[in-house]
């Protein structure tokens, strides 16, 4: 069964699950997990922060970092298809009381400063007060660049904001742009890093700050009940993942491309070269195809797509080209079926 409804279902790889089963633990809580400590402080040097926090997702990464650099009564900035605004549960509201001010995305994925700055509040007890600008890169497959990070952060220390960086796939924004991590770590007060997704780890994601956020983050994870024991079973296929695991993301954006210029070619089917960025493609489906009988022919003869009118592919590890190739051939041959 071929997967392309997300990287998150990734497999460990056989070394991951060495090192997890071999991993020295302790317990977490108190501090006393090697295997945890040694990554934390690994990837906050790494990347250039202080501090780095071990959770069990990105929505808790997320949400650590929303509530360590808000207040009860205050609001962030971020886009309408940020995942911390639209697809995690509203979270920042319900448990941080923290209120989001969503701006419409750009096609290119980024946020308009002009309509960001008509969004931040007057210093006026009528308003929430705007404390925090959330980014995210990638951004539905699309990458950030260099330059419009930097121009964030400007635009942040004009309006006396913190910046965030939703970086669940960094690692991918950081191979399509050609350049170390560090340097789209750069600019944020705050990023995370998703571990389980094209990374490949079972588990896990990180929050990076400074030592204060994120010695606010850990008080916060533990009562959201994220403190975790001997957690170094899951931790030890975090380093793999960040060493091991990146080179051949280009591979899933190669994938990606090849997947996209296939599709384009089916009847009914299209796909614009400006859509694929990284390992994430959105196919258009013609009004005539239906869609449930197709989800169901594809899953039966082993491929899994979570099909719409628009449908998110997503390539990883466990996709390669010859997979692409019998799922375009038969749906190649189901089209011309019709």
């Amino acid at each position: 069964m071929l997967d392309f409804r997300s990287d998150t279902v990734t497999t460990p790889t056989t070394a991951m699950r060495e090192a997890m089963a071999n991993a020295p633990v302790g317990d977490d809580v108190y501090g006393d997990d090697p295997t945890v400590n040694e990554l934390e402080a690994w990837t906050a040097k790494r990347h250039g922060f202080e501090a780095a926090l071990f959770t069990s997702s990105g929505t808790q990464a997320n949400l650590l970092a929303l509530m360590s650099h808000c207040q009860r009564g205050d609001e962030y900035l971020c886009g309408q298809l940020a995942h911390n605004y639209k697809y995690e549960a509203g979270g920042a509201a319900v448990l941080g009381s923290i209120q989001p001010q969503p701006i419409e995305n750009e096609a290119d994925g980024s946020l308009s400063f002009e309509k960001l700055a008509a969004a931040v509040k007057p210093d006026d007890f009528h308003f929430a007060r705007t404390r925090l600008l959330s980014l995210e890169n990638t951004i539905g497959g699309k990458v950030l660049t260099l330059e419009y990070m930097q121009q964030a952060r400007e635009f942040c220390d004009e309006q006396g904001l913190a910046l965030h960086l939703d970086g669940a796939r960094i690692y991918n924004a950081a191979v399509a742009l050609g350049v170390d991590v560090a340097e789209v770590a750069r600019p944020f007060d705050s990023i995370t890093i998703c571990l389980s997704k094209g990374l490949c780890a079972p588990v896990g994601s990180l929050l990076l700050g400074t030592h204060e956020l994120i010695a606010s983050a850990r008080r916060i994870r533990k009562m959201l009940g994220g403190g975790m024991r001997q957690v170094g079973i899951l931790a030890a296929a975090g380093k793999l993942a960040m060493t091991e695991q990146v080179a051949r993301l280009a591979d899933d954006h190669a994938n990606a491309i090849y997947l996209g210029e296939q599709l384009d070619q089916l009847p009914g089917i299209t796909v614009k070269p400006e859509w694929v960025n990284t390992n994430i493609l959105y196919a258009d489906l013609e009004a005539g195809i239906e869609i449930e009988p197709l989800r169901q022919h594809l899953k039966e003869a082993g491929f899994l797509v979570s099909l719409e009118q628009r449908t998110r592919f997503v390539t990883h590890k466990d996709i390669d080209r010859a997979g692409i190739e019998r799922m375009i051939q038969n749906l190649r041959d189901y089209l011309a079926s019709r």
